[in-house]
């Protein structure tokens, strides 16, 4: 369950409304009637009191005096305990029990005294409260009295004015009056005198001639008045500890009166009876009870039972307590306050002299709670540490202000919480959370939040915890080890404020960490340097063999529209150009203009347009890229000998490491920035130009820091785009469909011309691979090369192939039809004419092309095109009906949609033949011939389409014979 379940906190914890005088008692104020209800209603005070033992020995020795039904109960009693422990509150606890008579009982009473040990008759009640005396003055106690000291304001208490009259020379000259005297104003009746904050009168007074003397003088009457009057009985506060020493802001004072006390007990028949209203082991409850209304003690004990298995299923990752049977039974009482926030609070925070103790803890958890119940996060299984949030302003203010602690407001806003006072900017905690904690608990604000709870204290040692109690602290069934480990690593990666010494624990430092040093110098990093440095940097990373690089383009007059050097181009565009969003719904206008226009104001069309690509920079990782090229050069200046010479040696070895490793951090942040790929495609992203999009792989990109191009040549072969020199040329029936060879000759210059042309081709890198894909063509009986008198076809010695106007490239069909191919056989020597010279070193005459055999036609192109061509071409032969038509289909898919119309074409006889094969990625080849009727080509093409689609390269040609008995009529 969560405390959301189990608890129900106080209205006025929960609605925030706890007033500053609800934690701070003002026995005065009570006892005038006046002041908060917190304090002054009986019964909402009772409600909100925790009865300690000591409060409860208190209130039940000082009732039988009262009453005088104790015998020799002890008449004198001293509330000894720190500054906030309680004392005031026990003395309200008096002030109202003693008045609780029958007439007007106080509902709850019976759980703090037995009402049969009150007095039953009016007790009269004065008080003295030192914060609110005013010496120099006098203070109004009404009917015209001003009380200057001690002796007049408890005279006017006990018997009015007219008790104040019997000491009034007494109060206006400052001497102390006698025991008789006192005596005389308790009127015989039970009388129970209250003294507080004596050590702030004893401050008010300290410049008064006599006045410490008079006031030891008081003591000692008032001891032995009360000492000889056996219905009276003296409460007084000393804010000293254990050890006999006081630590607060009056530890001088306080010792001055102890030690009076001390010669006024010697002289009066007994010693003064020691209480502490609040033992150490009780400040839990009191908390709980001012705290909560109501703890479902069944949930809470589920909820200490998660907690148990949760630990124990951590192994030894976590500190010996946690193992502790005892952990989790003090966990059981003080739930929902986890056992670590009790822990620190009263063994760290309570050390800064200006805590006090169980009011100090009340104020700062009251805020907490109160922040936690109007958030509600789903994992608060309990109060943890990591619940103060010093980014919430009322806790801010009670740590800097009340606990004195601003010297911390540095690394609070740069580390911890911004707040409100940020200008709108994260802290790092938060930054972490944002980044890497989406949907999860802030791991990263509830490590920092611990880390600076246990920094909060006035010993060194006691600064700090490590990552064993760190992991303890913020562990609980709703959150997992592994990220607070996480969140822990990032954070003290990054933090301007912990302390960076080896060895050190994980607390804060008021003044900032190498971290932050060199964020400072950051600052002075000139913005014409960094850019420099990030130009030259990318220009680095993108530079690279397969690519020409181009950086930072202007516009289109900026790129060539030239072959250059053979390699196609990349385009490296300034991230102050152009930039990617969040979607990307078309090219940038720069590379659009680039891609379609060249020269001068763009005023040509490129005509090489299949010969660029473009990277472009991430508008949301273009920041963390300049921060890079920043960092870099700040370290670089943190290098020189008079800077490192101010740095200790550790943090020196730290800043050469950084340094070393600044050069490769820049390079992974701009291929990381440099993420967004444009290359020609028909398959365009948007826009009107033919460019495609692409993301490169960011944890590819981090593998080779600085082998930018490497990343964009990988992302083009992946998608089929880039044609290395290492890689398989294209099929040469692809290559002849979707280019100008379609029509039967193409010169080679023009034919390559073509692949830095049109978009639906590959790029090439060099001219190896297209050399290679010609002559694989006419191996396969794909292509004749042409060039002079030079005849290179299938079945010939491999020839030297060149690009030129000069060199042709012919289809098969085309060589054939023009009697190219094969070649046509020389005539045999004929008998020279009479008067004929010859010259038998002269070559005969080439032999005109045979005439294709009578009543065949061929023709090529699209299927609907060929078709119309051939009807034409026999039309006007002058035949009236077909004998057989054969049907060559470039593409096997092509060939393959094919077979449907084939068998649904009527009477003829029908055969299709399948030849070719692919190769499989692992090196596997297949090699297939078929040669049969439709049906039985069907089951092979099944099978084909599935092997083809994953073939690393393929070459299947498909053809149909159909053969008419009857002859088809061309009407």
């Amino acid at each position: 369950p969560t405390i959301f379940d189990a608890c129900r906190p106080r209205a006025d914890v929960l609605t925030g409304s706890v007033a500053e005088a609800d934690f701070a008692a003002d026995l005065a104020a009570v006892i005038g009637g006046r002041g908060s209800a917190e304090y002054c209603d009986p019964a909402r005070f009772f409600a909100n009191t925790y009865p300690t033992r000591g409060l409860r020995n208190l209130l039940a020795n000082v009732g039988r005096r009262l009453s005088g039904a104790g015998g020799e109960a002890a008449a004198i009693f001293r509330l000894d305990t720190s500054y906030g422990g309680g004392k005031t509150h026990a003395l309200i606890s008096l002030v109202h029990a003693v008045r609780a008579r029958d007439g007007a009982p106080v509902p709850g009473i019976d759980e703090f005294v037995d009402p049969a040990l009150l007095p039953a008759e009016a007790v009269r009640v004065a008080a003295f409260d030192g914060e609110n005396a005013d010496p120099a003055n006098g203070r109004a106690m009404g009917g015209g009295v001003l009380a200057h000291t001690p002796w007049g304001e408890i005279a006017y208490a006990l018997a009015g004015k007219e008790g104040y009259e019997r000491v009034s020379r007494s109060d206006r000259e400052g001497a102390a009056p006698g025991a008789e005297t006192l005596r005389e104003l308790f009127g015989g009746a039970p009388t129970l005198i209250l003294l507080d904050e004596l050590s702030v009168y004893l401050r008010k007074v300290q410049r008064l001639a006599g006045a410490r003397d008079q006031l030891t003088a008081f003591l000692t009457s008032l001891f032995k008045a009360v000492e000889g009057a056996p219905r009276a009985a003296l409460v007084y506060t000393l804010a000293i500890g254990k050890d006999g020493r006081a630590a607060d802001a009056y530890g001088e004072e306080n010792r001055f009166i102890g030690d009076r006390m001390a010669e006024a007990e010697s002289v009066s028949a007994r010693k003064a009876t020691l209480l502490n209203p609040t033992a150490e082991d009780e400040t839990v409850q009191v908390l709980r009870r001012r705290l909560f209304e109501q703890v479902d003690e069944a949930q809470a004990q589920a909820a200490v039972d998660a907690y148990r298995d949760k630990w124990a299923l951590t192994g030894g990752a976590l500190p010996a307590d946690a193992a502790r049977p005892e952990t989790a039974q003090e966990f059981r009482a003080s739930y929902p306050l986890h056992p670590e926030v009790l822990a620190t609070l009263t063994g760290k925070t309570a050390t800064l002299s200006n805590f006090q103790r169980v009011r100090g803890m009340l104020r700062l958890l009251a805020r907490t709670i109160a922040l936690l119940w109007q958030e509600r996060p789903a994992d608060a299984t309990a109060v943890h540490l990591h619940h103060v949030d010093p980014g919430h302003e009322p806790i801010r203010q009670e740590i800097v202000t009340r606990l004195g602690q601003g010297a911390y407001l540095p690394a609070i806003a740069n580390d911890i919480a911004a707040g409100a006072g940020a200008g709108g900017g994260r802290a790092l905690a938060q930054q972490i959370d944002a980044a890497h904690h989406g949907g999860l608990p802030p791991y990263g604000a509830y490590v920092a939040r611990t880390i600076f709870m246990h920094t909060l204290a006035f010993n060194e040692p006691l600064k700090g915890l490590p990552a064993e109690r760190l992991r303890y602290s913020v562990l609980g069934p709703a959150t997992e080890m592994s990220f607070i480990d996480d969140a822990r690593d990032r954070f003290v990666a990054e933090s301007a404020y912990l302390d960076d010494r080896p060895g050190a624990p994980l607390r804060f430092l008021a003044e900032a960490n190498l971290s932050l040093i060199i964020r400072r110098q950051e600052q002075y990093v000139d913005a014409g340097d960094a850019r420099a440095e990030l130009h030259d940097r990318i220009k680095r990373v993108f530079e690279g063999r397969t690519f020409e690089m181009i950086p930072f383009p202007g516009g289109p007059f900026d790129v060539p529209d030239e072959v250059g050097d053979g390699r196609p181009r990349l385009i490296v565009l300034s991230p102050d150009a152009a930039v990617i969003g969040d979607s990307v719904d078309a090219a940038p206008e720069l590379a659009a203009r680039i891609y379609a226009r060249k020269g001068a104001e763009g005023s040509a069309l490129r005509m090489l347009r299949n010969n660029l690509a473009f990277v472009v920079a991430d508008r949301e990782r273009t920041a963390g890229m300049q921060h890079a090229s920043v960092r870099r050069l700040a370290l670089q200046a943190l290098l020189a000998p008079e800077r490192l010479a101010e740095l200790a040696e550790h943090q020196q070895a730290t800043v050469r490491e950084y340094a070393a490793r600044s050069e490769q951090e820049l390079a992974v942040a701009i291929q990381q920035c440099y993420r967004h790929l444009f290359y020609p495609s028909p398959d365009r992203v948007g826009g009107e130009v033919d460019l495609a999009h692409t993301a490169i792989d960011l944890p590819a990109a981090s593998d080779q820091p600085g082998a930018g191009q490497q990343q964009v040549v990988r992302a083009l072969r992946d998608l089929q785009k880039l044609r290395l020199p290492e890689d398989e040329p294209d099929s040469p029936a692809y290559v002849r469909d979707r280019t100008p060879l379609k029509r039967g000759q193409i010169t080679t210059l023009a034919l390559r011309d073509e692949f830095r042309r049109a978009p639906a081709l590959p790029m090439l890198s060099g001219d190896d691979i297209f050399l290679r894909g010609i002559r694989r063509g006419v191996e396969q009986g794909d292509y004749v090369y042409q060039r002079g008198e030079l005849l290179y076809g299938a079945g010939d010695p491999p020839a030297d192939l060149l690009i030129d106007e000069r060199a042709l490239v012919l289809t098969m069909t085309y060589a054939r039809n023009k009697g190219i191919w094969p070649r046509p056989k020389p005539p045999p020597p004929t008998p020279p004419i009479d008067g004929e010279v010859r010259d038998d070193d002269d070559p005969p005459p080439p032999p005109p092309p045979p005439p294709p055999p009578p009543g065949t036609f061929t023709a090529e192109g699209v299927l609907r095109e060929a078709l119309l061509k051939l009807w034409e071409q026999a039309r006007a032969g002058g035949a009236d009906r077909i004998g057989e038509l054969t049907i060559r289909m470039f593409e096997a898919g092509d060939g393959f949609r094919l077979l449907g119309a084939v068998g649904a074409v009527a009477g003829a006889d029908k055969v299709v033949t399948i030849n070719g094969g692919y190769g499989t990625s692992a090196g596997g080849s297949f090699q297939l011939e078929f040669s049969g009727p439709v049906a039985d080509a069907q089951p092979v093409r099944e099978f084909l389409e599935s092997q083809l689609r994953d073939a690393a390269e393929r070459s299947l040609e498909v053809s149909f014979e159909l053969t008419f008995a009857a002859g088809l009529p061309l009407a």
